[in-house]
Order: structure tokens, then C-alpha cells, then sequence
């Protein structure tokens, strides 16, 4: 940590000389478990190479991974994955919840109450040790597909698609949220799908993260630390990007039209979304692994534009501005081409990103030290009070 700013206990901070805005830079804390790597490997989970993981790994092995801290064998990830779908259940409380949701909520509204309330019916709700902590999240794990397909589907008057209890947790969550893919097609959505999930389970301290090691560093339970990450992924300059590169690509409508929008738009200072990131200034290199699936797709579905107007924007973004596509960009052709709703974009990066956020509410608890930095006052001098009479 920064000299100029770290705290020791029974110390107070005078120089903030160091100040970053935004804490662009600032080491706020130690993990084991993710490392962001601008190098050849681009991303380690816990030491491994994120297209190692990619390649070879299912995200039951990934999730395995972050949260008990290493892979697991044949035996443990065959335990495990049973144990996950036999907790593909909402406790009945959360099913009359999710059946009388009204159409127009926002899904990630109805997902950050849905987790509250989850937590307010785990069997463990009231034991805060680290055994504890990760049951609930195994078993939030299970539960936030059913959660977020369930919710989706009654908001938009259709019946939720009940949980199947043989397929492993991609094509579980494809079922859910997209129906039935069978044939080659189908598997490569599948594999796609297990793809993004790795890709999307763990990035350090991106803000959602933070949050939630910010209220786990007050001793805050498990469900409470996930709900501040849900309602602090719901904001725009955090969550929503695939979703909004996914209503670019349908605004633009056709490849053949795609350079003319993208100069235009950048004539006129609009932001191109999908790409940039403030910590990947030399590219992200998950985007190169989602990209080769969503050519992939592109020709298994013999529907092309999303991916050919995809690669217009990506060159001209990398000729005119320098910019690399981040991990959203590709995804969103591939989630197209897989025909999930574009508003449940953000809530299917919970699916994956909830096994690194309870991994650091877990790694935060188990090390705690209540997290409170220092703000550099900006407000006026001191001032002598006035009583109310004398005040003009």
C-alpha cells in the first residue's frame, strides 16, 4: 500500500499527498484469488491461467476453485455438482415472492431483493463461520438462475421452465433462460455458455466486489455483503455493458451499415460501449477466448451480421482510438445468437460472479479488518458558531 496514505492501528493520516480520485491504483487490500494480469496469461484464478480454465475446466470446476481454493478431483467435483443440483429449489417464501411480481420491475431489482429475502430463509442465516458461509453460498449458487429465470419469465406473463435436475450447471442456466438447444448447435451454446461463466467469475476489486468486501469487513452476513454487490453491479458504469453493446449492435441493424454508425457516433463524441477498462489498458485477453465462440456460433447458427458488424466496430475502435473490446463486447453476439433476453444480461453475470464475490466475503471474514479509508476535506475553514438569533 501507498506510504502516504496506509493507516497503521493507533495512527492518523496527515498526508494525502497520494490521493486518487476514484482510488484509481490504490492497493486497498490482499487475495489469494484473483490476479489480473496484463501479461501473456491475462487473467489467474488462484494461480491459473484464465484460458487454461477456459479451455479445459466446466465452471462447476471454476466455482470449486474460488471457493474451497484449489481444484477438485473426479470425486469431490461429482460430490459437489450433485450437491449443487439438488439445491436447485427457492425456498417457498421466494417462489410466492417471484409468482406475484408485477410486469416492469427492473430484473436486477427483483434479483437484490430476492437475495435479501434468500437470506432471510437459509437454514444458516444465523451462523456466520466460515463452514457456514460457504454452504449459503453454494447454495446461492443453485438458486439465483432459478431466481433470475423464474422472476424474468413471470414479469413478461409466461410460465418459469421448472429446473432439470440431469445437466450440469451451463446448460442448466441455457434451459432456463433461453429454452431447450439440442444438436451441435446446442452444445456449442452450452459450451459458450460454460465459457462465459469462467470468464465472468472473478475480476479483484471491481466495485461490486468491493462493496461487498466493505460490508463483510463490518461482520455483515454472507446475504447481506451479495445483495450491496447486486445493487452496486446494477449501475451503469458498472454492470449492464453486454447489455448495452447487444442494443448497439440492434441499433445499428445491419452490417452493411455498421462503419457509416460507428464514425458517425464518434464524430459526435458518443460512446462506444464495450470498450476500454480501467485496470486492462493494453486489452483484455478473455475478450480473444469469448470472441473465437461467438464466431463460432455466428456460423453454426448461419446468422452472421451480429459478428460481422462486431468485427467492423472492433477495427475501427482499434484504428481510430487506440481501443481494445473488454470481455462484454463478444459476449453480447454470443448471448444473441443464443436468444437470451438483452435484459437479463446483468443478472446472468451474477450466475458467475457470485462465486467470487462470496469467496471474498469468505477471504475477507476470515482476515477482517474493518475497511475505512479517509476523505481529503474540501469543505470550508473553521468557522465560529452563531446562535439563531444573530444569523442574517
Amino acid at each position: 500500500m501507498n506510504q502516504a496514505i496506509q493507516e497503521q492501528p493507533g495512527t492518523k493520516v496527515a498526508d494525502h499527498s497520494a490521493y486518487s480520485p476514484g482510488l484509481e491504483g490504490v492497493i486497498a487490500g490482499e487475495s489469494a484469488l484473483c490476479q489480473v494480469d496484463e501479461g501473456a496469461a491475462g487473467l489467474r484464478y488462484r494461480g491459473y491461467a484464465i484460458g487454461d480454465l477456459a479451455a479445459w475446466s466446466s465452471f462447476e470446476e471454476v466455482a470449486y476453485l474460488l471457493l474451497m481454493g484449489r481444484l477438485p478431483t473426479g470425486s469431490e467435483l461429482e460430490e459437489f455438482s450433485t450437491w449443487l443440483i439438488g439445491n436447485r429449489m427457492l425456498p417457498d417464501s421466494v417462489q410466492r415472492f417471484v409468482e406475484r411480481l408485477r410486469p416492469g420491475l427492473h430484473p436486477m431489482d427483483v434479483l437484490r431483493t430476492g437475495v435479501s429475502l434468500l437470506g432471510l430463509n437459509d437454514p444458516d442465516a444465523q451462523d456466520g463461520s466460515h463452514e457456514a458461509n460457504l454452504r449459503k453460498s453454494m447454495r446461492l449458487l443453485s438458486q439465483i438462475p432459478l431466481l433470475i429465470a423464474g422472476s424474468y419469465r413471470i414479469m413478461t406473463g409466461k410460465f418459469p421452465r421448472k429446473p432439470d435436475q440431469t445437466r450440469g450447471f451451463a446448460r442448466h442456466l441455457l434451459h432456463l433462460v433461453a429454452g431447450q438447444k439440442d444438436g451441435e448447435t446446442g452444445a456449442a451454446m452450452a459450451e459458450a455458455m460454460n465459457v462465459s461463466l469462467i470468464l465472468y467469475a472473478e475480476h479483484e476489486f471491481n466495485a461490486s466486489t468491493f462493496a461487498a468486501r466493505v460490508t463483510a469487513s463490518t461482520l455483515a452476513d454472507l446475504h447481506g455483503a451479495i445483495t450491496a454487490a447486486v445493487a452496486t453491479l446494477k449501475g451503469p458504469l458498472h454492470g449492464g455493458a453486454n447489455e448495452a453493446v447487444a442494443s448497439m449492435l440492434v441499433e445499428i441493424g445491419s452490417p452493411e451499415r455498421a462503419e457509416a454508425w460507428v464514425r458517425e457516433a464518434l464524430l459526435n463524441k458518443r460512446r462506444i460501449m464495450g470498450f476500454g477498462h480501467r485496470v486492462l489498458r493494453q486489452g483484455d485477453a478473455r475478450s480473444a477466448i469469448i470472441q473465437r465462440h461467438a464466431e463460432r456460433l455466428s456460423q453454426l447458427c448461419g446468422d452472421s451480421r451480429w459478428y460481422e458488424m462486431a468485427s467492423t466496430i472492433h477495427r475501427i475502435m482499434r484504428e481510430e482510438k487506440g481501443l481494445h473490446p473488454n470481455l462484454d463486447f463478444y459476449t453480447a453476439v454470443a448471448y444473441l445468437l443464443m436468444g437470451i433476453p438483452r435484459e437479463l444480461s446483468t443478472p446472468l453475470f451474477v450466475c458467475s460472479r457470485i462465486t467470487g464475490w462470496c469467496a471474498h466475503v469468505m477471504e475477507q471474514q476470515d482476515h477482517n479488518r474493518l475497511i475505512r479509508p479517509r476523505a481529503l476535506y474540501r469543505g470550508p475553514a473553521p468557522r465560529a458558531y452563531e446562535p439563531l438569533d444573530r444569523r442574517t
